[in-house]
């Protein structure tokens, strides 16, 4: 006599009988996915942010470069402030590798927006004597108006950073502002200038301008270098003794895009905890789903007697409800992937960055979905397996 062996499932036939369990209880569905999908998105929204917050540090980088050194006074042996020389700029400038080479200093003037605001009142809006160069060293750029040039390099002229515009409610070419007790013309605004944040919250007037109406000594307060991009780290070696060569130790010299780099590295802690929280949603989310297999395990009793009894065996009730939990995991993970990429998106769009959310981001989302809903199911399934069709059918 021929023993019997057991059907086998087909792969349509799993998910059908595994997805059955989904259809018949949708709200208990709905509600288990959630902590999953919550999960999912907060783990994509996280590094979507953080690829979308490199892709606009590349583009600054690529539009600012990294060549750019800064120059600046430090401190003398005594501990007080040092001063570069007045013929910083051409000193520098000497230098084989150097591209191009500007300065700021700073002038102790107050900007306001009309003569009647009180004195102090300035919103720490700073005052720069500003090298014709600068905006071509620097790689700015304009949001109106017009830069400094031979002729209003001479005269009461204003260009404002994108800042102190903002803070003195003055974007119109040809308004005037009280400054250093004369009316000057706002001849132009500048966009933003991520690697010289310090010009952003300032207004610049011409350096031949400051000399004669401000009382400018003519010492700048901080030089913008840039070198050949190959050469940077030598230009940085012999920067100090030739701006300064009789006290190079008192010359401060950094590399802004460092400086960005840092920030980013910052904002990457950050993420990485963001992370971690997201990852305590999503065995949140398991937990859930744990419960809910646990729960339907219980509720299904019957069903389960009876395919036992028709000749299912436990390897086919394991899967079944291996299944189920699988499905409610790809469930929440799939909503959860496009829950955290369009809070990515938004936060991107919102900060005037490009939208990066690679796809390894969403793929990755719903794998490390599946494991937790396969781990969180497997206790379920096993206990469903165990059952005999007899206790299963007798249990009311």
């Amino acid at each position: 006599m021929t023993a019997l062996r057991p059907a086998r499932l087909a792969p349509a036939d799993v998910l059908r009988v595994g997805s059955a369990g989904l259809r018949s209880r949708p709200v208990r569905v709905l509600l288990a996915a959630l902590g999953i999908a919550v999960g999912v998105a907060a783990l994509v929204a996280v590094l979507g942010v953080s690829a979308s917050g490199r892709a606009a540090l590349d583009r600054d980088l690529a539009r600012l470069g990294t060549n750019l050194l800064t120059v600046q006074p430090g401190t003398t042996a005594f501990g007080g402030t040092a001063e570069l020389p007045v013929e910083s700029v051409p000193m520098a400038a000497r230098i084989a590798p150097m591209r191009s080479v500007s300065a700021i200093g700073r002038v102790e003037a107050a900007v306001y927006r009309n003569d009647h605001v009180e004195t102090g009142e300035t919103g720490g809006i700073a005052v720069f004597a500003a090298d014709p160069a600068l905006l071509g060293t620097l790689g700015g750029t304009l949001r109106d108006g017009r830069w400094f040039d031979a002729a209003t390099s001479r005269y009461p002229a204003v260009v404002l950073g994108a800042a102190a515009a903002r803070k003195l409610d003055t974007y119109r070419i040809g308004n005037r502002l009280w400054l250093g007790g004369r009316w000057f013309a706002v001849i132009g605004v500048l966009q933003p200038l991520p690697l010289a944040p310090e010009i952003d919250n300032a207004a610049l007037v011409g350096w031949q301008t400051a000399t004669t109406y401000l009382g400018f000594g003519g010492h700048p307060g901080l030089l913008y270098c840039r070198a050949v991009d190959a050469q940077v780290e030598a230009v940085r070696s012999v920067l100090a003794a030739t701006v300064n060569p009789e006290a190079p130790n008192e010359v401060s010299i950094s590399r802004p895009s460092d400086a960005l780099q840092a920030r980013r590295a910052t904002d990457r802690a950050l993420g990485g905890l963001l992370l971690g929280l997201g990852a305590v949603v999503l065995i949140v989310g398991g937990i859930g789903i744990a419960n809910t297999m646990v729960i339907s395990v219980l509720e299904r009793r019957a069903e389960i007697g009876l395919r036992r009894s028709l000749g299912a065996t436990r390897a086919q009730v394991c899967l079944q409800f291996i299944i189920e939990s699988l499905l409610l995991a790809g469930l929440g993970a799939v909503a959860g992937v496009l829950l955290g990429t369009a809070g990515a998106a938004a936060y991107a769009t919102a900060q005037a960055w490009p939208i990066s959310v690679p796809v390894a981001v969403w793929s990755g989302g719903v794998l490390v979905a599946l494991p937790v809903g396969m781990l969180a199911g497997l206790y379920p399934a096993v206990r469903a397996a165990r059952m005999t069709p007899v206790t299963a059918l007798a249990t009311p």
